[in-house]
Parts: C-alpha cells; structure tokens; sequence
C-alpha cells in the first residue's frame, strides 16, 4: 500500500495524525541534511569503493585490489595479527593440535589454511575472514588491521563463507561438526545455526536472502576415490535452509538425480554453484569430474551435464586430485549467458555458453582454484594458486585479459566495497 486511504486517515484522531506528519516531516528534515550535509550518512556511503579481496591461503594475508580495469593492486591486509596467541592456544590442546596438523597435511597441502573466506561489513569498514587452520571467523578493522571480534566455529575447521543480499549476515561452514553458523556480521554475534551433510563446503543465499543453501561434500582426505567407493564418502546433500527461523525446507540429495539422468559414474557430492539469474537453474560441479551439471529447480531433475578438456599431462589417478577436485570454480556473467569454469587439476579456465554448452578457448592457468565475476561484469576472475596470481578473462571473447601478481596460493576472490582512499593499515 503506497499511501494510507481516505478511511483509514479519517479513523486516525487528530493528535495521532499530527504525530505522523510531524514524523514524515522530521524524516524529509533529515533526508534533506543528509544530501545537502558534508559527511551526512549518504555522503559516507558515496565515499565507498569498490574493490575485489584475493585471499592467499598459505600467507595469511587478503590483497585488495582494483575490481574493474587493470586489477592492480591496492593494498595488503594481514588476516592472523593473532597467529601468536592462536598457535599458542592451539599447541597446549592436544586435541586441537591433533586437527590443526591434519588440515595442514590434509586440505593444505603441507600448509597452513589462514584463509578461506572474505567479505567486507556494510559500511566499508572491516573485513570478515574465515581462517580454516584456525577454526575461526575473525572482523579486522581495515584501518588498523586489528581484530574487532573473533567468533569460534563449532569443531576444528572454518570453510566457505557467504554474505546475504543486505550485507547484515555471513554463514559459515563449520566443517567438521557439519553445522553451518550464521553471525551478525558487524558484531560476531550467532544469530542462528543448522545441520548439514559431511563437510559443509559451498553457502548461498537466495530469494532476496529468505532462503540459505548449503552444500556439503562429504570426506575428501581418504583415499577411497574410485567410483566403487564412493558410498564412503559420507552422507552429502544440498541443506535448503528457512533464515528467519534457520529451519530446514528441503534437503537434495543429487544421487538419485544424477542416476535418472544416467550419469550414475558422477560423484554426488556438490562443490561451486551458480544459479542462474532468475534462480530456475543451478550449475554445480562434483568431485572428481571435468565439467559441470545442470539441474532444474523446479522440476527438480539434472537435465545436462557438460563434459570439458582433460589435460593430458593431468593424471586420471584420483588420488592425485587436491582435495577430490579436479575442477574447483564456477561463475556467471550478470545476464546469464555464459558461465566462467576454473579447471583446477587441468591447468585451464574456459568460458561456456550457457545457451549451446559450446566451451569457448582453453585459457592456460595453473590450478585455478576460484571463479567470480569483475566489478564490471565484463570479465570472469580466476585465481592461480599454481601462480600466485589472479587473471582476468573476458567474457565476450573468453580470451585472457590481464593477470596481477598476489600472495602465496591464492584462492576465495570476492567483490566488496570498502572506505574510498584505502591503501592498507595504519595503525
């Protein structure tokens, strides 16, 4: 209803009414202040800047750089200013130790994960960084590089992250106690959680954030990775969640789909997802496979599947494939006409026509590990963990446009929009 009717503005008594014109004219009053106002709240929001951050996992920093144009680079964030006092904790807990040794022989690949995740808060102000090997979700003033909260998972490995439409909350995937916490994301303060899978790995909200999806992809540090075995692996599913009362409306479970769709040799266990921008599509890929799925929301059946290259300098030996994928990275242009694929263990990036499935050139890249999309839309955004880069390439083309230098093992790239003139810390 754009404006109260005539009955229900004659029902009002005079002072009611007078207390509501009173109100609507303080509001214009301060609406006027703030567009006329030097440093009024809507000129601070003017004062923001679009930026991507690169977290590069075995550094334990996040590079901030240009999100559009020549990518370059901004400024650096350290993301453990507590790594003393973590290990310190860590080190006197058998049991965490225990956890931390395995994540760093497991998923690290011989390394510590000080990075997963990222996202800014609403006002620009801090950066939001899930730390795996930390078991954490930590804010950092952006100013000074300090930590504004710290918010403990449930278990011993913080994952994926994913921020809702109005920038207030962040889920996070607690990934060996298969529950997914869901925080203020200006205070740290849990707003509320739910169950998954095994190895909640992938969040996204939709529907205008009335709905969180996670994907969970079961153990991916045995070695029982022939399609025989799959069914060790553990229970993984697709956790659709209500975030007003963070209660579950629909499970998925994609084996049964996968079969009708005769593709019972895939792996279930879904790792990056896209929906396309009226949400009636998912792309998803699954362990151990080179290309990516097509599933209908509403119908609720796969209906394609896209086989892409293989390297042949890439081994078929599922054991050699970093943490069961051997594609880790999937985005969409803001139209939805072409999906950007990272081929990890393949050592490519390619874009594809959502329309046709026609791939567009192998762009070389060395284990891309992530996909998103510039500020601009214009390019797909691929991190090289092989590199210790991030490349640009252009939807249009699918030819590669650019690549800027970052820190060790670069892999979650997020678009965010943070204080204008920010150039590091400071304090």
């Amino acid at each position: 209803m754009n404006a109260t009717s005539d009955p229900a503005r004659k029902a009002l008594s005079g002072s009611a009414l007078t207390r509501r014109l009173t109100r609507a004219a303080a509001a214009a009053t301060v609406l006027a202040a703030c567009v006329t106002t030097p440093g009024a709240s809507a000129s601070a929001a003017a004062e923001l800047r679009e930026v991507m951050f690169v977290g590069n996992n075995w550094d334990g920093t996040a590079d901030v750089i240009r999100s559009t144009g020549d990518y370059a680079k901004i400024g650096r964030l350290n993301v453990v200013p507590d790594k003393n006092q973590r290990l310190t904790e860590i080190y006197l807990n058998p049991i965490k130790l225990a956890f931390f040794l395995g994540i760093r022989q497991g998923p690290g690949e011989g390394h510590d994960q000080l990075v997963d995740d990222m996202y800014a808060t609403p006002d620009g102000t801090a950066m939001v960084v899930s730390r795996p090997s930390f078991a954490d979700v930590v804010s950092i003033e952006l100013a000074t590089g300090k930590l504004k909260w710290r918010f403990p998972v449930s278990g011993f490995r913080s994952d994926h992250m994913a921020v809702s439409p109005d920038g207030g909350k962040v889920a996070v995937s607690a990934s060996t106690s298969n529950t997914v916490h869901v925080l203020d994301i200006n205070t740290g303060r849990q707003l509320g959680s739910f169950k998954t899978g095994d190895k909640p790995h992938e969040n996204v909200f939709t529907d205008g954030g009335r709905y969180l999806w996670n994907m969970s992809i079961g153990e991916v540090n045995n070695n029982f990775d022939a399609p025989d075995q799959d069914w060790l692996k553990g229970d993984r599913h697709i956790t659709v969640v209500d975030t007003s009362t963070y209660q579950v409306v629909k499970t998925i479970d994609m084996r049964g789909r996968l079969d009708a769709f005769g593709r019972s040799d895939l792996s279930d266990a879904v790792r990056p997802t896209v929906f396309s921008p009226d949400y009636s599509k998912l792309y998803f890929q699954v362990s151990f496979f080179n290309g990516f799925v097509e599933y209908d929301i509403a119908t609720d059946r796969v209906t394609r599947v896209k086989t892409l290259p293989k390297n042949p300098n890439t081994s078929d030996d599922r054991t050699t494939f970093v943490n069961d994928s051997r594609h880790h990275g999937l985005s969409i242009n803001p139209d939805g006409s072409k999906l950007c694929v990272a081929g990890t263990m393949d050592d490519y990036a390619t874009v594809v026509d959502r329309a046709t499935l026609d791939q567009g050139p192998l762009v070389t890249a060395a284990k891309p590990y992530w996909a998103t999309v510039s500020g601009d839309g214009r390019a797909c955004i691929i991190s090289e963990s092989g590199a210790d880069q991030v490349t640009a390439i252009d939807f249009t083309t699918g030819r590669k446009v650019v690549s800027v230098p970052v820190g060790d093992h670069p892999q979650r790239v997020r678009i965010a929009r943070i204080t204008a003139g920010w150039t590091g810390p400071t304090g």
